[in-house]
């Protein structure tokens, strides 16, 4: 029987969807809206989103992975059995063959958590792939040779450094936050500073209109809408880049030392390959405005963006699948039923 071989970066924040043949061919978030009380679905992705924090109380909408892991099995399955009948199309044939990414120090029992949940929600068989390695062959990074190289991705919810050599990773460490936790840092600075609060979208939103990882030549402004923390009327304030660059400093020193740590634990051959190659980003966290200027200046080793940070993890998961014999070694040990 046809078998449909799909490659999954299951995201805090978002999710995407490789297909053999056909590339990554969705992207959304990892949101779902459900009934509160039952497991009716209301939505899923974007249509989602929209619903969160604006929804009755009758819908609750859920963020089922957090940290890169599953978080609410029950909606992780709703979600990952939505992702595979999107996959199958009108033909719907064969249950598919599932190479999921997950954190380079993902736990047996949260590993498990995922292929479970991938299984009831139809798969025929999975695997987990650690998201450094994924995204290293979806970047087209020339693991196969002896010789180190050195990747940050930076999703919403971890933050993995992993130096990888011969088609696997040699060093790693994961911080379980990442841009969700920047998010974070924002909104708490306006309620101390500005005394509004706002919700989880607003300060995204900021962060892409605003944030820069070192402080920009030219500052800039926009209006926030909130509720004052006093009165709980809304109210408006005018928010720079400045301080929000200095809101984000203490997140930006946890990749910082997430990155110094591995260099620290990484063999000395590889180290010297490392500083000739320097450090490549990936993940939606990459696009941090002038990110790679703060690696370069506070590391002393050149970084870069890869050319697609967003899809690198799950075009890299659908080719380790397809090339399984390279890379079922390398994959996490928790990989097929």
């Amino acid at each position: 029987m046809f078998k449909r071989y799909l490659g999954v970066d299951l995201g805090s924040a978002n999710l995407r969807l490789y297909v053999r043949g056909r590339g990554v061919v969705l992207h959304e978030p990892s949101v779902v809206a459900h009934g509160a009380a039952d497991d009716r679905l209301y939505a899923v992705g974007h249509e989602a989103r929209d619903m969160e924090e604006r929804a009755p109380p009758r819908i609750a909408v859920t963020r089922p992975i957090r940290n890169g892991v599953v978080a609410d099995y029950g909606i992780t399955t709703a979600l990952l059995r939505s992702l595979f009948r999107h996959a199958a199309g009108r033909l719907g044939l064969g249950r598919p063959v599932v190479m999921l990414a997950a954190p380079a120090g993902v736990t047996t029992v949260e590993s498990r958590a995922l292929c479970d949940a991938a299984l009831q929600a139809g798969a025929h068989e999975v695997y987990l792939i650690p998201s450094p390695l994924a995204a290293a062959i979806g970047a087209n990074v020339p693991i196969a040779n002896a010789s180190g190289n050195l990747l940050l991705d930076l999703g919403a919810g971890t933050t993995q450094a992993a130096v990888l050599s011969l088609n696997d990773i040699v060093v790693s460490r994961t911080l379980r936050h990442g841009g969700e936790r920047l998010d974070a840092l924002i909104a708490a600075h306006l309620k101390r500073q500005h005394h509004l609060l706002i919700g989880r979208h607003t300060a995204e939103e900021i962060k892409l209109r605003l944030a820069s990882a070192v402080r920009l030549p030219e500052d800039m402004s926009v209006e926030v809408k909130g509720l004052d923390v006093t009165s709980g009327l809304p109210r408006t304030v005018q928010v720079t880049s400045w301080e929000i660059t200095a809101a984000l400093r203490e997140g930006l020193q946890g990749i910082l030392d997430t990155v110094r740590t591995v260099l620290e634990q990484t063999p000395p051959e590889l180290a010297s390959d490392i500083v000739d190659k320097g450090i490549l980003l990936t993940g939606g966290g990459a696009l941090l405005r002038n990110l790679d200027q703060l690696l370069t200046s506070e590391i002393g080793v050149p970084a870069a963006l890869a050319e697609d940070p967003l899809t690198c993890v799950a075009l890299g998961a659908g080719r380790a699948l397809e090339h399984l014999d390279v890379f079922q070694d390398s994959l996490l040990p928790v990989g097929s039923s």
